[in-house]
């Protein structure tokens, strides 16, 4: 099914340049696709540098003679180089265009290495705003980490930096002080001494891997080993990567908890994603982020989130959130950070799944309630495409959940919403999607159309909103309605009446009207638990 989408409302934004260059496939990063990355640093705490290399090995889209990778302009290039010869390049704001000799030929592979060093962008409020973060620990030991979502990981790698492109594998070389642990994506390979007083970790990605989930963890981290049994008898090695005064805390801490995670995740969208890289957690010292097969771990091993509880569940949400992104933002991913909702409005959906899975459905309603305060609708969830867009709010984490918890509300049929949830998951693991192939999805499952309904919620800031007025009729109450909405052709069944009695309404831009038998004006109410609507009485 076609479908006419909404401009999203973002034209008080102005975009240059520079934003197409890091949020569009211009010919020169369409031309190529990568198929691995062989990085290879070091990093210098005491300079707060890193330096080293990155290989890229592509396949070549189009023919083309110049290609385009992306590094912040405030990291240095030394040179770079493609079968021993060296490389003529310019720069422009972050963006590197790179000249070859002969021209690369469509269906043809190539590799190409980008030798630097530099002092990357400090983060000011991790994870949010994105950079490295060079911390000391309690002992004062040096604890460096990096996040770098939305800003980018050219930040500190020269890489393709564009969601669209991961590529299929990655191994990841880091040498730090030897009184340091290095902790990265995928699986340790090996660990050599280096005669300059480094150690060098070997990481080796098994899995593709969007640039921003690449990681480096270094401290004085131990090693805490722990397996889940999956339903059909696999077992997932798990890693737990504490400081070492920690290692009591993480291990108490995590012990059932993960276990019991994972086995709601696996009946609702099945096995973990990344079965052979494992499933680690690693202490940061920001709060979290979804590092994929080694999350960022910062709640201090305590229940709620950065200790805030929502709706008196005792769980630690953090855990449970960034864990939920190995499926929906590392498995299932986005071509373009505008439509990031899905990332984080699915896994909030999975944080309420999870409520629902351990304390009941009752629960997870309270928790959706406790969301709602976070909800601003200051702009659409879903940005302008091209121009790397990112939200500014939490609506694309809450409003999205809303807005899936209004769907399977609307459909009323769990049986089918649970298949669509892991139907879509399982059609896209692995994969980079956009919103239209999730409504496609909706559509041909239900037999319906619910284009109108996502134009609605992802396409305009405002949400729907019923419009009532009562009145008493005898015993009976007559109820007049109607839904003002942005697109003309919304449509959903909505319950009134009273709660554990409810009458099923199909408002439109139109007034109607019901009557609701043995029913008080007291009585009256509109099920706002199961959607997320404005209700407005006149």
């Amino acid at each position: 099914m076609t479908s006419c989408q909404a401009q999203p409302d973002n034209s008080e934004r102005i975009y240059i340049r520079a934003d197409s260059l890091r949020g569009s496939l211009l010919p020169e990063r369409a031309c190529y696709d990568v198929t691995f990355y062989d990085l290879n640093i070091k990093v210098i705490p005491e300079q707060r540098m890193i330096e080293g290399s990155n290989s890229i090995v592509y396949k070549v889209n189009d023919n083309f003679r110049t290609l385009q990778v992306d590094l912040f302009k405030n990291m240095k290039i030394d040179r770079i180089e493609s079968q021993g010869k060296t490389l003529e390049y310019r720069r422009e704001y972050d963006a590197v265009f790179v000249d070859f000799s002969d021209v690369q030929k469509k269906g043809s592979t190539g590799e190409m290495t980008v030798f630097y060093h530099g002092k990357p962008i400090v983060a000011n409020s991790p994870p949010w705003d994105g950079g490295f973060v060079w911390e000391k620990d309690e002992k004062g030991t040096d604890w460096i980490a990096v996040a770098c979502e939305g800003i980018g990981a050219s930040l500190w790698w020269p890489n393709k930096d564009h969601l669209s492109d991961e590529p299929d594998s990655m191994r990841i070389r880091c040498a730090v002080p030897e009184n340091l642990v290095c902790v990265s994506n995928g699986n340790l390979k090996k660990v050599s001494n280096l005669e300059d007083g480094f150690r060098l970790f070997d990481w080796f990605v098994s899995y593709p891997i969007n640039n921003y989930n690449v990681s480096l963890n270094i401290g004085d981290y131990v090693n805490i080993k722990d397996t889940y049994t999956a339903l059909d008898g696999d077992k997932l090695d798990i890693d737990y990567y504490a400081l070492s005064y920690n290692a009591t805390r993480a291990k108490e801490h995590f012990k059932g908890n993960v276990q019991e995670m994972l086995a709601c995740f696996e009946q609702y969208l099945g096995k973990y994603p990344f079965w052979r890289d494992g499933y680690a957690l690693v202490e940061t010292p920001y709060l979290g982020m979804e590092h994929q097969s080694a999350i960022a771990y910062g709640n201090d091993y305590q229940n709620g989130y950065n200790g805030r509880i929502m709706a008196g569940l005792e769980f630690d949400n953090l855990l449970v959130h960034e864990s939920g992104h190995e499926y929906f933002g590392n498995s299932v991913s986005v071509k373009d950070i505008a439509e990031l909702w899905i990332h984080e409005g699915f896994t909030v959906y999975m944080d309420a799944l999870y409520v629902e899975c351990k304390f009941g459905y009752e629960s997870a309603l309270k928790f959706y309630k406790a969301t709602q305060r976070y909800i601003a609708n200051n702009e659409p969830m879903v940005g302008p495409l091209d121009v790397n867009h990112e939200n500014d709010g939490s609506d694309i984490y809450y409003k999205g959940a809303w807005m899936l918890h209004t769907l399977r509300n609307v459909i009323e049929n769990d049986e089918l919403w649970f298949d669509i949830l892991r139907s879509f998951y399982e059609n896209n693991q692995m994969s980079n999607i956009d919103s239209q192939i999730f409504i496609n999805h909706v559509n041909r499952k239900t037999g319906e159309d619910f284009t109108a309904f996502f134009n609605q919620y992802l396409y305009y800031k405002r949400i729907p909103e019923l419009q009532y007025k009562v009145k008493k009729c005898g015993k009976n109450l007559e109820v007049e309605y109607r839904m003002k909405t942005d697109v003309a052709e919304f449509k959903i069944p909505l319950k009134i009446g009273q709660k554990g009695n409810y009458t099923t309404i199909h408002p439109t831009a139109e007034w109607q009207t019901t009557k609701l038998k043995q029913t008080k004006p007291d009585e009256f109410r509109v099920a706002e638990e199961l959607y997320y609507i404005n209700v407005q009485e006149f």
